[in-house]
């Protein structure tokens, strides 16, 4: 809601978003986090943002306003936090799918790895007169001694990878 809405509203004034991050003493990469939502204004350069952009704080932040009524700090500061906790909520759930992603890598790792060792390699008992043949073994051997090799080194990320996102939360 509020990344949308410095968005638009800058927009509609024909800011880019270097413009507004000059006239807001910021660099252009935090106009551009707020913008996409990964970061929000902390209550003095939202101040500071809606006199720029000659809009209200509260339409800034979403609200449709009946009457006029007068922006506090407190009351920013509270719609802040309220989009804070909706960012680590987001970075929460994000951790959480990387996470079974990750796990979910693992285990076909070890599901590749339990076939390959199950089917012993039977393309080398095939006879290699035949051109197709020829070709279609070769290719078996090249994706499994690729596998072979590759797959325990992301293994072992993967796993090492599993701790440190178990260890941050």
């Amino acid at each position: 809601m509020l990344n949308e809405n410095i968005k638009a509203i800058r927009k509609s004034k024909g800011l880019s978003q270097q413009e507004l991050a000059v006239k807001l003493n910021v660099v252009r990469q935090t106009v551009s986090k707020w913008e996409q939502g990964l970061s929000v204004p902390d209550s003095d350069i939202l101040i500071s943002l809606s006199e720029v952009l000659e809009t209200p704080v509260s339409t800034l932040l979403g609200e449709i306003v009946t009457e006029t009524e007068v922006d506090t700090l407190k009351a920013i500061s509270e719609k802040l936090e309220v989009i804070n906790l909706q960012l680590a909520q987001r970075k929460t759930t994000r951790r959480k799918i990387i996470y079974w992603l990750v796990i979910s890598l693992c285990a076909i790792i070890v599901i590749v790895f339990a076939i390959l060792l199950a089917l012993e390699s039977p393309y080398l008992g095939w006879n290699y007169g035949d051109p197709e043949t020829a070709v279609l073994g070769v290719a078996f051997h090249s994706l499994e001694w690729l596998f072979v090799r590759v797959a325990p080194i992301i293994l072992i990320g993967a796993v090492i990878g599993i701790f440190l996102i178990r260890k941050k939360e």
